[in-house]
């Protein structure tokens, strides 16, 4: 039976100056890392948003998300409608982490590896997720390693869970055709630096 749910009160939106120092903690991370941060700024609202528009909070179980970075994505999530202490947060750099522990205290925040989700959740879900929402740069990794994280990330949730992943490029970062997962994109976000697309996989359940 599907839960009835009640709109969190939104959070203070970020003034200006705290946006710029985002901007600015992405800059430096990614010239430190370019291959892990993937992105030279945070995800634009309007990204965030059309992420999180695919999650649909009145299902129950925690929503999963990787790559939070500053917290865009999780912030959107969060006026969606899914309630903090549901997110489980997985990111990768120690100073992101610290910021998404002032951000959002109540959501489960792991400084971990999200491209081996069984050992970095390992103990951590106590029931099947509701959706998983990457931002990670996919295209940074071979495509078995992608493949493998999709299944990984199915594996831990609903059977027709959503594993959203948005990408700059003009090709899907996993393959749209496949006999386990269907995959549909949403149009491409023109308001967004460099523009985007999200994509959406669910698990092919076969009888």
């Amino acid at each position: 039976m599907v839960q009835s749910f009640q709109r969190p009160t939104a959070r203070k939106i970020p003034l200006k100056k705290d946006r710029f120092q985002d901007e600015a903690r992405f800059l430096r991370s990614w010239l430190e890392r370019p291959l892990v941060i993937g992105s030279v700024t945070p995800s634009s609202k309007v990204l965030a948003r059309a992420m999180a528009s695919y999650v649909d909070p009145r299902i129950p179980g925690p929503v999963i998300e990787l790559g939070p970075g500053t917290g865009p994505v999780t912030d959107a999530l969060i006026r969606r409608g899914v309630a903090q202490d549901r997110l489980v947060l997985i990111e990768y750099n120690p100073e992101f982490c610290q910021l998404l522990k002032r951000r959002f205290p109540k959501a489960t925040i792991i400084q971990g590896d999200a491209y081996d989700l069984k050992e970095t959740l390992s103990g951590i879900l106590a029931e099947p997720g509701a959706a998983t929402v990457s931002s990670l740069p996919l295209f940074t990794k071979p495509m078995d390693q992608r493949l493998d994280l999709l299944e990984a990330a199915q594996a831990m949730m609903h059977p027709n869970a959503p594993f959203i992943q948005f990408t700059y490029a003009v090709v899907p970062p996993i393959p749209a055709r496949s006999d386990s997962y269907s995959a549909r994109a949403s149009n491409r976000i023109w308001r967004n630096l460099p523009p985007a697309r999200v994509w959406v996989y669910n698990k092919v359940n076969k009888p």
